[in-house]
């Protein structure tokens, strides 16, 4: 918050002006993070993940700027489903032709492409419009333990202590 104090000289009266900061594309800094998926739940993870790439862990955080951080997820084949959620959850497609409705368990995404599962979980709780589209642009997700991304150098980021 800036502080502006404007002095009156006819009454002498002390007028306080503050401002909300709201940050802009010329203020925003961005960092690189790399989580390790192995044994999380992947609902936990998502919401982290997903609070790291909208800026909600930032003191600069506007609601309306695009203020989150590029992450990269390692290890997403071994991320965890908690119950039955590896039977019991299916994700839902449809081609748009009758009869095109095409539901594939949760489990069996995971086996095929475990990197699809964790793009999924979070896209769901990033914003449903163009800067929604912009935030998941910044995740980058894995399924082994190599990322292409070495040269932002990315900083190791301990979710255990973040769930």
């Amino acid at each position: 918050m800036s502080l502006e104090i404007e002095i009156l000289n006819e009454n002498l009266e002390v007028n306080i002006v503050r401002t909300t900061f709201m940050a802009n594309e010329s203020n925003i800094e961005r960092k690189w993070y790399v989580v390790d998926a192995t044994d999380i739940p992947l609902g936990r993870l998502s919401t982290v993940v997903a609070s790291i790439l909208r800026g909600k862990n930032k003191p600069t955080y506007t609601p309306h700027v695009d203020t989150g951080d590029h992450v990269i997820v390692l290890n997403a084949g071994a991320i965890k489903l908690t119950g039955n959620k590896a039977s019991d959850k299916l994700y839902s497609r449809h081609s748009g032709h009758p009869g095109g409705l095409t539901q594939v368990s949760a489990g069996t995404i995971r086996a095929q492409r475990p990197e699809r599962l964790i793009e999924l979980s979070i896209k769901g709780m990033l914003p449903h419009n163009a800067l929604g589209s912009k935030q998941i642009k910044k995740l980058h997700v894995y399924a082994g333990s190599e990322h292409k991304n070495q040269a932002q150098q990315p900083v190791e980021l301990d979710i255990t202590n973040l769930i």
